[in-house]
């Protein structure tokens, strides 16, 4: 009897350590039975700046560097990133400075030649009306005169009326012209004034920073193929660096057609380093590709998939763009 309750109670232990045993399998244990699809992917930054060389004004379109962060740097909104060379700006603007001087001169020239044109005109005008009146007072005068003399005062008049008419009509183009040449040499001082304030205003935006925190990127040179370096030319449009903000990362990944109906846009998913494959991190689809394509460009391979983003809501110092992870789409 005694022994039969001995090995009741040790069958009943057994049972006992066995549920604990159940009870207490791991979370990556349990994860790993509701696993169901697995594609390899590549970390990214939710929010990536690109810093792409700009047109400045209508000149420069080639810069020069003369000053770059090290690459992998962390920045901080507000740093200092790029420094382009201002040089040829300066030199730009010293030279539109001297030409403002001289147009203003010139303004200042046209305004005193037209002062004094206008004057002459006006006296000229004095003196045709001056004539004009000697001649009408004559005419009148000569009523008790013979007729050939009445004409002939008449045709005086009449001359001295078409002069006086003749000068007031040049005063008249002289004022038009004078405030064409006017407006179009103040056009000129105001485009040279401009452009001196444009340059003023590039120079600041020569130096390039930073709107947000993350790790500075260099671009490569697209010439050589190198890192951009000091003394590098750069012409507009070209790539020169990017700063991905480190605090909310995704992973661009895919899903095979097949597997397509399969998930859905919030579904769990459990994301880990190739670097660190015991480590799980929390994911979730947060988009899923509308379009069906090729996995890769190899024409031997005839896999399709669709793109899928899985987003990393919880910041990690461990994950940074460019590394390469699994993704574990996770059945509820």
């Amino acid at each position: 009897m005694k022994q039969l309750t001995i090995h009741i109670l040790l069958t009943t232990c057994l049972l006992t350590l066995l549920a604990c045993s159940k009870k207490t399998e791991t979370k990556e244990e349990q994860t790993h039975k509701r696993k169901n699809i697995v594609e390899t992917g590549e970390l990214a930054a939710v929010n990536n700046r690109s810093f792409v060389l700009a047109r400045y004004g209508r000149q420069w379109y080639e810069m020069r560097v003369i000053g770059i962060l090290e690459h992998g740097a962390i920045v901080n909104p507000g740093d200092s990133i790029i420094q382009l060379d201002p040089t040829e700006i300066k030199r730009f603007i010293i030279e539109r400075e001297t030409n403002l001087e001289t147009e203003r001169a010139n303004l200042e020239k046209l305004r005193v030649d037209q002062d004094n044109r206008i004057n002459e005109l006006t006296t000229n005008i004095k003196n045709e009306k001056a004539t004009f009146n000697l001649k009408k007072i004559e005419l009148e005068s000569s009523r008790f005169e013979t007729e050939r003399l009445r004409k002939i005062k008449e045709l005086e008049f009449k001359q001295a009326e078409i002069t006086l008419a003749k000068e007031e009509q040049r005063l008249e183009l002289a004022k038009t012209i004078n405030y064409n040449e006017l407006k179009i040499q103040e056009i000129r001082v105001r485009q040279v004034k401009n452009e001196i304030e444009n340059a003023y205003s590039i120079l600041p935006a020569l130096t390039i920073r930073s709107p947000i925190a993350g790790v500075f990127q260099i671009a490569r040179n697209w010439r050589t193929g190198n890192l951009l370096k000091i003394g590098d030319n750069i012409y507009t449009g070209n790539n020169m660096a990017n700063v991905p903000e480190l605090s909310r990362m995704k992973v661009n990944t895919c899903i095979n057609e097949n597997d397509f109906l399969k998930i859905r846009q919030g579904q769990k998913t459990a994301v880990r380093l190739d670097a660190l494959p015991e480590t799980v991190f929390d994911g979730e689809i947060s988009y899923i590709g509308k379009l069906c394509h090729l996995k890769d460009n190899n024409n031997k391979s005839r896999q399709k998939v669709f793109d899928v983003e899985v987003l990393i809501p919880k910041p990690d110092p461990r994950l940074k763009p460019g590394m390469t992870v699994s993704c574990e789409y996770l059945n509820d």
